[in-house]
Formats: C-alpha cells, sequence, structure tokens
C-alpha cells in the first residue's frame, strides 16, 4: 500500500523530463543542454526519454509549448480581471509584469531559444505561433476598443511588449512593464 501511495504522488518520467528540460534549457540553452543532462536531472532512463517524447526535437517543441501555455496563461488571467476593452488591453502589460517578478525570470523564452535555432526549425517555427498569438490578441483587444486601425496598434503593442521583455532581461528595469502600460495608455488615447 505505501509502494502505490509513494508511486501516484511522484510526478511521472514525462512531468520530470519536462520540469528538467524547462530548468535547464530556460537557464542554459536549447542547443547548449545534452539530452544526457536531462535525463539525469529528470531522474529517468534514456529509454524514457525516447518512449516519452521520441527525441530531443520532440522534447524542445513540447518544453516550448508548456512556456507558450504558462504565458497564455498569465496574461489571460490579467485580462480578464477587466471589463472594460481599454483596461482589458493595458491588462497584458500587467501579466507581463508578474512574470518579470519571478526571481528566476532570464528573458523570453522563445528569444533565447531563437538566437541559436536554425532559420527552419521548431524553435524558429515555435517562437512564430507565439509572437502570432501575442499579435492576434493585441489586434482583439484593439479591435473591441475600437482603435482605428487595430492591425498598426496591435503592431506598435507588440513592438513595446517585445521591448519591455528586453529592458528587464538587459538592464533587470523591473518597473519596465508599469512604464509601458503608461505608454500603450499614451499610444491607445492618441489612436482615438
Amino acid at each position: 500500500m505505501a509502494v502505490r501511495e509513494a508511486s501516484a504522488s511522484r510526478p511521472s518520467a514525462r512531468e520530470r523530463l519536462l520540469a528538467a528540460a524547462n530548468e535547464l534549457f530556460y537557464n542554459e540553452g536549447v542547443h547548449t543542454v545534452g539530452i544526457d543532462r536531462v535525463i539525469e536531472q529528470a531522474g529517468v532512463a534514456k529509454a524514457s526519454l525516447y518512449n516519452t517524447f521520441g527525441s530531443k526535437d520532440e522534447l524542445v517543441r513540447a518544453y516550448l509549448e508548456a512556456r507558450h501555455a504558462s504565458v497564455t496563461q498569465r496574461i489571460m488571467r490579467a485580462v480578464d480581471r477587466y471589463d472594460t476593452p481599454r483596461e482589458r488591453l493595458l491588462a497584458v502589460f500587467e501579466g507581463q509584469a508578474e512574470l518579470f517578478a519571478q526571481p528566476d525570470y532570464r528573458g523570453c523564452a522563445f528569444a533565447l531559444a531563437s538566437a541559436e535555432a536554425p532559420s527552419d526549425g521548431l524553435v524558429v517555427h515555435a517562437a512564430k505561433e507565439y509572437r502570432s498569438w501575442v499579435r492576434g490578441l493585441l489586434t482583439d483587444l484593439s479591435t473591441a476598443l475600437g482603435v482605428t486601425d487595430p492591425a498598426l496598434m496591435a503592431r506598435q503593442l507588440h513592438l513595446l511588449y517585445d521591448g519591455t521583455s528586453q529592458a528587464v532581461r538587459m538592464d533587470r528595469n523591473l518597473s519596465a512593464a508599469a512604464e509601458a502600460r503608461e505608454v500603450a495608455a499614451l499610444l491607445l488615447d492618441a489612436s482615438r
């Protein structure tokens, strides 16, 4: 009975592999970290990796999908706290601020991974999907607000979004998200 309880509370091999990949890939780089380090940190057999993911590339894909899902949840929680279109759009930067406040924040996982990736690989594809989601969200929120050119506003806000991430990463400017929110409010006001 005790053995069954212990195994029920222990994370699955998949969960342990993803946790190890998340930590190592984010902190040290997708291409720098070898699969043996991930396997060792996860405490699984090599066969577990290949049975679960098939390859390192598929583990990288799962890692980036998990990062995308995590950021999506954080941003949408912030957006969903508000009712008015203006506040919902500005809340995107509040969601970013919550991410930046994490002590292990090193920058955008997609920017970090794609900086060292081949231009036609799965990392770049995952980064494009993430960026497309951000742009789509900003476009939808701009449309709901009734700005004159929602696509243009979304592109401008996306530049601000990206720059905010870099300011926190490169300068450790933890007030960047609040500053970006203020600039976004000025853009919104000027567009209406």
